[in-house]
């Protein structure tokens, strides 16, 4: 059975932001990952700042949960991790026209359309249970 990922993060489209939550009261990128791929709460970090050089470590995270995708494989319910700044990492899912994020400045998780603009710094996909 194959898991629509793109449709659970579309179906937390308009829950609310707060930084390092993790429940329907609000979701930061960390948290929209892991109710989009069913990653037990406790087993993600919650002591991490918005900035700071913490690629090593994410990294590290994301490979017990993901296995990387190569670009031309990279597709509709993938992770993206993303660089919008030189000191900032963001988390997306990939849809079919644009990408699911938890948006600090409108306050809100939102489904963008397009391609970021942001830096990608790799792509990931869930791996089998």
């Amino acid at each position: 059975m194959t898991i629509d990922y793109a449709a659970r993060a579309r179906a937390l489209v308009g829950t609310r932001f707060r930084a390092q939550g993790r429940s329907a009261e609000g979701l930061d990128c960390v948290g929209v990952v892991l109710a989009t791929f069913e990653i037990p709460v406790d087993s993600a970090p919650r002591d991490y700042q918005l900035r700071g050089d913490h690629l090593a470590r994410l990294k590290e995270e994301l490979d017990a949960q993901f296995r990387r995708v190569p670009a031309r494989r990279f597709g509709s319910g993938d992770l993206m991790l993303l660089a919008p700044a030189p000191d900032q990492l963001h988390l997306a899912v990939r849809t079919e026209d644009g990408f699911v994020h938890a948006h600090a400045g409108i306050r809100r998780v939102v489904e963008t359309p397009g391609f970021p603009q942001w830096t990608m710094v790799g792509a990931y996909r869930r791996r089998r249970r």
